[in-house]
């Protein structure tokens, strides 16, 4: 009798102990693309007007180049946005501009705009030199004046991605910028959730949860004024060779920055940027603007 009061008493604290739970958080923008076509509640498509960067595609809003994955195909869950590079010789924009190329940008701009915040998004990339791909954030207005985010660019190598801020002083050849290397184990071919946790003093940078890259406001403010207390919108494109990648592979032909490889890729149809979800929530702590 006496060992079973004693062994009462000994579990009464853990009977009265309140459960301990993670904090919620607030969801501000989730799409998983679950298809058949892009929601344009959340998403404009971008026509090219101009190109920027010497890049060598033109952005349609066609369903050629923003196609879907259904269910849980390649791995996706409940479906995947796919925008897909394609080859066409002479394409002419309204504009009258010649491009042997098409391809997508996705934007939220006008539909979706926070102001800090934890943005990631799931990613399937395709390695081949010039391949352009990009999750990034933008303010409205002038840039850089209002600011730039580049969550995951790759231009096509197979060992790394980049990560990159831009503004006022920092523009362009940024100094504020880092190559990520990929998990040799796995590579940039899988599956990777690329995100930034963006706060009025810091931006940190993850792949797959691992902390890659840290830009805190004083670094920043070394080199001109920190742009990142307004709005931003979230995008998702594909682009071509150009400036860029071309820095890094030194391809001139046919195409400036876009490797035969990568011309290739696009020609059979192999060249995709895979999107299984884009998220934002509010930072830790913060309110959601």
């Amino acid at each position: 009798m006496r060992m079973a009061v004693l062994l009462l008493l000994a579990l009464a604290p853990l009977a009265v102990r309140p459960s301990i739970q993670a904090p919620t958080e607030t969801t501000l923008f989730f799409d998983e693309f679950s298809g058949p076509t892009l929601d344009r509640s959340r998403w404009n498509v971008v026509v090219t007007g101009r190109t920027v960067n010497n890049e060598q595609q033109a952005y349609i809003d066609s369903p050629d180049v923003f196609t879907f994955l259904s269910g849980d195909a390649e791995g996706a869950s409940n479906g995947a946005l796919v925008i897909r590079p394609r080859y066409r010789a002479g394409f002419t924009t309204p504009q009258g501009r010649r491009f042997d190329f098409v391809s997508g940008r996705a934007e939220t701009s006008g539909r979706f705009e926070f102001t800090h915040g934890i943005a990631s998004a799931r990613i399937k990339l395709t390695v081949g030199a010039g391949l352009w791909p990009a999750f990034w954030l933008l303010g409205g207005g002038p840039w850089p004046a209002t600011g730039e985010i580049d969550i995951m660019e790759h231009v096509g190598e197979p060992d790394w991605t980049s990560v990159a801020i831009h503004g006022p002083g920092y523009s362009g050849n940024t100094p504020v910028a880092s190559r990520i290397p990929a998990d040799p184990a796995q590579g940039l071919a899988s599956w990777h959730v690329y995100a930034v946790e963006w706060t009025s003093q810091a931006m940190t940078f993850t792949v797959d949860g691992r902390d890659v890259y840290r830009a805190t406001r004083e670094m920043v403010e070394r080199y001109g004024a920190w742009a990142f207390d307004n709005p931003k919108h979230v995008i998702l494109n594909f682009a071509l060779g150009g400036a860029y990648p071309r820095s890094v592979n030194h391809v001139d032909e046919p195409y400036p920055g876009l490797s035969p490889v990568a011309i290739d890729l696009i020609k059979q149809d192999e060249a995709r940027f895979v999107v299984d979800w884009v998220k934002v929530v509010a930072a830790p702590g913060g309110v959601p603007q």
